[in-house]
């Protein structure tokens, strides 16, 4: 291939890739704008030059720390409280593997879909919160602000597919947050194996299991053909709904295999179905990453 010619291909490639960014990111900053007005944010009160917000003074406080101008505006005392300023690092994964791709109705969007419309609007409040960030495997490095966000969007377009459907381990600095975003219908004992190699270097996090319903329900009926998407081959049964309570049953156990990881590693465990509200999963998610549940 001519020198020409593989400028040509990467042009084509980047134009392709770019031409998805828009309505993603859109998406995404609509879902966190939304969330946004419902949470108070992850700034808390420490060191810092950065004002946060006036309180009223109480016994203790320091003389230096009140604020006489607004003081004045009332007959109370009010005390100036400013920023803590030590941002923490956030670092991000999804599931790029073959089987995030199903969908079992086109009105819904695929797993694929909602976990990087999930992940970018996490990385969106981080960003509005001063944290700093980057995605896990990406060999970006933690940063802040809206260049490092639309970094994160650009590598997270162009990844190619992975046919690994947990994320590799790497040494990430000691306390720092991790956030999954996958199915996580690999085996228990594989996802076991791969949680408890962070959580044994001091790292904890959330994986969030995002499922189509037709995962969680197997609704279909009469003869239906299954077929992998990573190779598994396929399987066809005569009458499906004659397995429904043997699937549910094997997928309910699944499930408390994940809630009993997540309780041995120290790691919280959330699961969203795609027909359900992007925003409620982003909000419990945020929710759970307050420095209150982490011991900070």
């Amino acid at each position: 291939m001519t020198a020409t010619e593989q400028r040509l291909d990467l042009q084509t490639e980047a134009a392709r890739a770019s031409s998805s960014m828009p309505p993603l990111l859109l998406a995404a900053e609509r879902v966190a704008a939304t969330v946004a007005q419902g949470v108070h944010g992850r700034r808390r009160v420490g060191q810092g030059e950065t004002f946060w917000q006036f309180r009223r003074y109480e016994s203790g406080d320091s003389a230096s720390a009140i604020d006489w101008r607004q003081s004045a505006k009332s007959r109370h005392l009010f005390v100036r409280e400013t920023e803590w300023e030590a941002a923490q690092s956030c670092w991000l994964w999804r599931d790029a593997s073959p089987s995030m791709h199903y969908r079992s109705d086109k009105n819904l969007p695929t797993k694929a879909e909602r976990a990087d419309i999930l992940l970018l609007a996490t990385t969106f409040l981080l960003m509005r919160a001063g944290e700093r960030f980057s995605l896990l495997g990406s060999g970006l490095r933690t940063a802040t602000g809206r260049a490092a966000y639309d970094r994160v969007a650009d590598t997270l377009v162009r990844e190619r597919p992975s046919s690994d459907s947990l994320p590799a381990f790497q040494p990430l600095p000691r306390h720092a947050q991790t956030v999954l975003f996958g199915d996580f219908l690999s085996s228990a004992e594989d996802i076991r194996e791969r949680l408890s190699m962070f959580a044994a270097h001091g790292i904890k996090g959330l994986f969030v299991q995002i499922l189509d319903p037709a995962e969680h329900e197997l609704p279909f009926r009469g003869r239906i053909r299954f077929e992998g998407f990573e190779d598994e081959g396929e399987t066809v049964l005569g009458r499906v709904q004659s397995a429904r309570d043997d699937y549910k049953s094997k997928f309910a156990s699944h499930c408390a295999d994940l809630r009993e990881i997540s309780r041995r590693t120290g790691w919280t465990f959330l699961q969203h179905r795609t027909d359900h509200s992007a925003e409620a999963a982003l909000l419990t998610l945020y929710s759970g990453l307050a420095p209150r549940q982490w011991g900070r």
